[in-house]
């Protein structure tokens, strides 16, 4: 198996954030006033935000609402997330 970059450790792990989101959702749906599966979401929304910020400091935005500059649109400067090569 390939070492990973930082860059794609970071990414894997705003994935597994991303996938646990969903299925916390699914199961909430079912389970509106669970208490753990309220926490669960809520743990794991708040590592995707602390990860996403991260990630957009180091490589850049992954989505067009992450674009904060006031002095360029950023979004089409630089390679699209899924054009960016793996360092």
């Amino acid at each position: 198996m390939p070492i990973l970059s930082e860059k794609e450790r970071l990414m894997r792990k705003i994935q597994a954030c991303s996938f646990a989101l969903v299925e916390a959702n699914l199961y909430l749906d079912s389970h509106p006033t669970c208490r753990e599966g309220l926490a669960y979401f809520a743990h794991h929304k708040a590592e995707k935000e602390k990860l996403v910020s991260e990630y957009n400091e180091k490589y850049g935005p992954l989505t067009i609402t992450q674009s904060n500059s006031s002095k360029k649109w950023e979004w089409v400067t630089s390679p699209f997330p899924w054009e960016r090569s793996v360092d």
